[in-house]
Formats: C-alpha cells, structure tokens, sequence
C-alpha cells in the first residue's frame, strides 16, 4: 500500500508541474516580443528593422552611437637616420693633444675629458679658450667636427671624441600599459611607436584590445595596438618629448536573455560585428533561445532622426540566424557601444522545461519501484 501511495503521490506531482502554466525563464519569448514590436512600429517608442543585405549599406551611412573616444593618429614618416642634438642633452668631450705646451690640458698629459657639458638652451655649448659653439639641430658627428675646428684654431694638433647622452629633447616617456614603463632616449631620429614598445617589453597581455595614446604637447592622438601592428603605415615616428601610454578599450556591449550570461562585454577588438559579439558571449543557449529572435537594441541621437536616418532615435534590429541573408549579414553588421544584445526565448522553451522534469520525476517513480 505505501508503494502504491508514493507512486501515485509522484504521479501527481508530474501532472501538477504540466498545469502549472508559464515558468520563470532566462529572457523574454521571441514571438512576445516580435508581436509588441509590430504593435508599436508605428508608435512613438522605436522602430523595428531586419538586419539584411538591404539594410546593411542604409545603416552604415547613419551616426555612431555610444560614448567612445574620437581620436586621429599621426602616419608614418621618415627621419634622419642619425639623431640630433638637442638643449638639454649632455656631451662627453675627449680631447687629445700630442704637443708639449698645449693650452688645453697638463704637461705630460695627452688627453683632457669634459664630462656632461650641457647644451644650453640656446643650443650652445661652452669651451675653454673657445667661448660658445653652437651644435644644437646637428648630429653627434657634424658637432664633433665643429668642435674640433673650434679648437684648432688654438691648437692646430686637437682632435676631439664625442659622445652624447640624450636629454628629454631627445627621449620619450612610456608611461604605463607595458611591462617597464620609463624614460627612453631615443638612439635615432626614426625612433617608432613599435620600438618604444618593444623596448617597455610589450603590451600588458590582461589588456583586451588594448589602445595606444600619444601625447605630443597639448593634442592627444590615439589607435588601436591591432592596427598599429597590422598596418606599417600607422608605426608613428616618435619626437623628443612624446609620452606615450596604453590603456584598456573603454568601450562596451550589453547581453541579456537566453544568450548565455548577462553581463558587460568590453570590445575585443576595434571592430566587432554581431557575429563576433555572439563569439564573445558564448553563443546563445541551444535548449532555450531563438536563433529567429536575435535583437540589437540601440539609441541614436535625435539629430540623427532625419531624411536618410533612422525613423526614429530608439531602434531594434532583429536578426534571424537561420536565414543565409541573416547569417552573412551578421557577420557585417557593426556593434556599436553600449549596443544590448539580446537572446529571445523560444515559445517551445516552456515545453522542453516541462519534458526535463516529467524525466526527473520518473525517475523519482524509479526510485520509488525499488523500495
């Protein structure tokens, strides 16, 4: 008798949990949602549209949306292949003199060395016997000749080494975003954005599509590290002075519903489509979301409500996963910041619910058999 009661008790239990009604599910049904869209499409609230062929070309010609940073960048140019010298740079000066009675150095004494002679800020620098000589804008080479010069005109035999140890003209500061940030000289006048990072020992590898900002007085100018290491033409030649750092992208999409998570997704790269921010996301549920029912909400600013724009500033496009048009469309359709993607629920999702737990409880009828 008390095996037939549990029995029966599951049984019940089953049958309860099919008249239940509509359970709790991870996002809104598809056809819910496609049904109060097509309510308001005319309304005041947004307007619907089907990502496809026809509308790619129509949407890329609308304003971006989302807060995002609008930056140029410098291309690249080519320097000088020696560096010059610059005020506030500091020379190392060996001077040589084989006569006996030299002005310049001790008797007995061959050789003379003046460390760290400053060029001025006029782009001078100073000698005994000599006064200033002007080196600033010329190369260590032209400058030692010049030097040397100077000085023969006191001691026909002088000859003069130089060495040069780079100021802040004459380096750049990378700031943070890499393994050794620091004070760098530059060792040429085509000193690049890639050699300055190689030398910080490479980009912070936590970083999701990192960025790249170059400060060079009072403008700031920035890219991607993708397209600085994709495209030859964007390694910017560096000026004493720059300061360069790398930070995270800022930029964000939105998931919710029967995507996966629900969560705030940076960008992983500097363009990403639909296609791509599925990727990031995880796919969508196999059990439980609409491949039909994909949804991209986005707001437009109102200026941009015009001839040739969106029908209005709130806008959702749908894309349908199962089509071949929607398939290649997604893989093109850009993601703009702060964009929601959302995953609808299937309307068949309430009914494979149902079957999992009828399968639970036989099996608590199972159990039940055995005792």
């Amino acid at each position: 008798m008390a095996r037939i009661f549990r029995l029966f008790f599951a049984a019940f239990l089953c049958f309860a949990v099919i008249s239940c009604g509509n359970l709790p599910a991870g996002g809104p049904a598809s056809s819910d949602l496609i049904s109060e869209m097509k309510k308001k499409k005319g309304s005041d609230d947004f307007v619907v549209y089907e990502v496809g062929k026809a509308l790619m070309p129509v949407v890329e010609s609308w304003p971006e949306t989302g807060q995002t940073e609008r930056l140029s960048w410098i291309g690249k140019t080519q320097g000088a292949s020696t560096l010059s010298i610059q005020a506030g740079d500091t020379l190392s000066l060996q001077i040589w003199d084989n006569t006996g009675n030299s002005l310049l150095m001790p008797p007995s004494q061959r050789v003379v060395t003046l460390d760290k002679v400053l060029v001025a800020a006029n782009g001078t620098v100073f000698l005994p016997y000599v006064g200033e000589v002007r080196v600033a804008g010329m190369s260590p080479d032209a400058a030692r000749q010049k030097l040397q010069s100077a000085l023969e005109a006191i001691e026909a035999s002088a000859q003069v080494q130089l060495s040069l140890n780079e100021g802040r003209a004459n380096s750049v500061e990378l700031v943070g975003g890499v393994a050794a940030p620091g004070t760098y000289p530059m060792q040429e006048r085509n000193f690049t954005v890639r050699s300055l990072l190689a030398a910080g020992r490479g980009v912070s590898p936590s970083f999701k599509n990192p960025q790249i900002r170059l400060v060079r007085g009072s403008k700031i100018f920035g890219t991607s590290v993708e397209k600085l290491l994709d495209n030859p033409n964007y390694d910017t030649r560096l000026v004493g002075g720059d300061q360069v750092f790398v930070e995270e992208d800022n930029r964000y999409f939105l998931s919710l519903g029967a995507t996966g998570t629900e969560a705030l997704h940076p960008f992983t790269r500097s363009q990403m489509t639909a296609m791509d921010a599925l990727a990031v996301i995880g796919g969508i549920k196999d059990v439980s979301a609409d491949p039909k029912g994909l949804l991209i909400l986005r707001e437009y600013p109102e200026s941009a409500v015009k001839p040739g724009g969106p029908d209005k500033a709130r806008v959702v496009f749908t894309v349908d996963l199962t089509s071949l048009d929607g398939l290649f469309s997604a893989r093109k359709f850009q993601i703009n910041p702060n964009d929601l993607v959302m995953a609808t629920e299937s309307p068949v999702n309430d009914v494979l619910t149902i079957a999992g737990l009828i399968g639970r409880f036989l099996g608590l009828i199972n159990t039940a058999n055995r005792i």
